[in-house]
């Protein structure tokens, strides 16, 4: 195995969480920094801002810095992340004037077609050009000519930043991770039937008629031109032979670091508690009735993708439970960023100076909110997908009904202004999740919820899910995850099936016992797919891009 002497990978969610690479690229850095140490660096965005989970340190690298030219301006620092790796953000903007000639040269080397680009296009290539000039200034300054040099370049956006490696400076192995491809992604997004017509589709076509041509051409060609061509998982290495035509050489699957969930025992429980105190008293303020304290906490999160994220198949199993004979009360939460206007004046004012009072039996509280099932306000409310088909349902929460279904349309940092909790610290206290997706090539979602004990019902349309299944059954909540077979047909099955695990696992988790052997299968399959076992599917990616470029540039 080759070994890299060092490692640069360029991301646009370096310190600027979008997604969930953010979440790869941050976790995966503990591994590789207590490897490599600084001989690892990270290339991001510098977006005027000051990112929080950004520690500048201008030491870094100063007689490097010292020798750059004036329009190329780099921040170096530490990512606030397990194992505080080097960061240095690049101030792509002075390279806008760039644009056209970095185009054709594009064009003529690599046959990428940029002419039908729009929107974010244009950005994160000028960043993905910036990314490489930077790589090739430090190349040359620290004379590493005789070293193993390996750069990592995440999705389209990052494309021309491998290409630009690969033409001026051959001599670095470059890798390049596509997370999810732009056509495949357009055609689950666009309501066509994925799976079932994969064999039948041309990418080339299907990006035309999807207005994302461009994309999808430089995804191509550098996943043709990358000395190393990777992905997530299985599904995906699929969706990559037939719309790129080009099979992945290494799949390299999402692990997880534990660092930061709570240790079981104690802290574990203290975390809990607190978790749910604080949902239930969100969840008391908005609706007028304080929560059972046995009430089962059920969430969904993630990007807002409506299909692909499985959120409209969330709603629909939660709408079925409603005037079920159910034992216990259920919360559903769906915890999904939106464009947010504003956290709720008088949600916070409720929950400053009016606590609800319990219920009687019997009698309704009416100290219940106006649209009483969103935390935060948003822009153009009128036209969000979730909050209409909720209204559409008939979902009024108010007593005496037994379930009640809340939304949280913010990024949960800690700062939103209702929880003041982050996303991690919020799981703790559920009692499951579900992400039914339909196009997932990965899942870090359910795979976070084991990581914290709670168990969780995904598909098999998820990488994460097919993993999952190749370490259990899959067809038993209680082992920790429940995998459940979704195609392009059975919408109604999947609905019906994640009913039944949520109502299977609210009656078998009401004693103690059994929630605490649920929470230890939860544990043992996290182990399993945390970074220092998933980190060897890197490795062998690093070596196969260095004897690729080895024999690349012997020719």
């Amino acid at each position: 195995m080759i070994e890299p002497d060092y490692i640069f990978e360029c991301s646009w969610e370096v310190c600027n969480k979008v997604g969930g690479i953010y979440t790869v690229l941050s976790s995966r850095a503990h591994t590789l920094t207590a490897k490599y140490g600084d001989k690892l660096v990270y290339i991001g965005p510098d977006l005027g801002n000051n990112p929080v989970d950004f520690k500048a340190d201008e030491g870094l690298f100063a007689d490097w810095k010292a020798t750059l030219p004036l329009n190329l301006r780099v921040r170096t620092g530490r990512w606030r992340a397990p194992g505080k790796p080097v960061v240095a953000l690049v101030d792509f903007k002075t390279f806008f004037d760039k644009r056209d000639s970095l185009y054709y040269e594009m064009w003529e080397k690599f046959g990428v077609d940029s002419s039908h680009a729009y929107g974010d296009y244009d950005e994160s290539c000028i960043f993905a050009y910036a990314a490489g000039i930077v790589i090739e200034n430090f190349y040359n300054y620290y004379k590493l000519e005789n070293k193993n040099v390996i750069a990592l370049f995440n999705e389209w956006m990052l494309g021309m930043g491998a290409l630009y490696t690969r033409l001026h400076v051959p001599k670095i192995a470059t890798m390049f991770i596509t997370h999810a491809t732009t056509t495949g992604r357009s055609i689950a997004c666009n309501n066509k039937p994925l799976y079932s017509h994969l064999d039948a589709y041309n990418g080339d076509q299907m990006a035309r008629e999807l207005n994302v041509l461009a994309k999808h051409s430089l995804e191509k060609q550098t996943a043709m031109f990358a000395d190393c061509f990777a992905t997530v998982s299985e599904i995906t290495a699929e969706e990559c032979r037939r719309l790129l035509g080009k099979a992945p050489d290494n799949i390299v699957p999402n692990g997880f670091e534990s660092g930061f969930v709570p240790e079981a025992g104690a802290a574990y429980d203290t975390a809990r508690r607190e978790a749910r105190k604080r949902l239930s008293q969100v969840v008391a303020a908005l609706t007028g009735n304080e929560v059972a304290e046995d009430a089962f906490f059920v969430c969904t999160s993630g990007r807002y993708e409506y299909r692909n994220k499985g959120i409209d198949v969330f709603i629909d199993a939660i709408n079925k439970l409603r005037g079920a004979d159910l034992e216990r009360e259920i919360v559903a939460f769906i915890m999904i960023p939106a464009w947010v206007y504003a956290p709720r004046d008088d949600l916070k004012y409720m929950l400053v100076t009016e606590p609800v009072k319990a219920k009687n039996a019997g009698v309704a509280n009416e100290a219940g909110l106006q649209t009483p099932f969103i935390t935060h306000w948003l822009h153009n409310m009128q036209s969000d997908t979730i909050i209409n088909y909720i209204l559409s349902l008939g979902f009024t929460n108010k007593f005496p009904d037994n379930l009640r279904i809340i939304f949280a349309p913010c990024y949960l940092d800690s700062r939103d202004g209702i929880f003041n909790l982050s996303y991690y610290d919020l799981l703790t206290g559920m009692d499951a999740t579900v992400f039914a997706s339909y196009y997932e090539p990965w899942g870090y979602t359910p795979l976070e919820s084991v990581a914290f004990g709670v168990p969780t019902i995904t598909t098999d349309l998820a990488g994460f899910g097919i993993w999952a299944k190749s370490q259990l059954s899959g067809n038993d909540v209680s082992e920790g995850v429940a995998v459940i077979h979704r195609t392009d047909d059975n919408y109604f099955d999947v609905t019906d099936a994640v009913s039944a695990n949520i109502r299977y696992l609210m009656k078998i988790s009401s004693k103690a016992d059994v929630r605490d052997a649920i929470r230890r299968n939860c544990f043992r399959i996290a182990e399993k797919a945390q970074w220092k076992h998933f980190i060897t599917y890197y490795q062998s990616a690093f070596n196969n891009a260095f004897e690729y470029s080895i024999n690349r540039t012997k020719k």
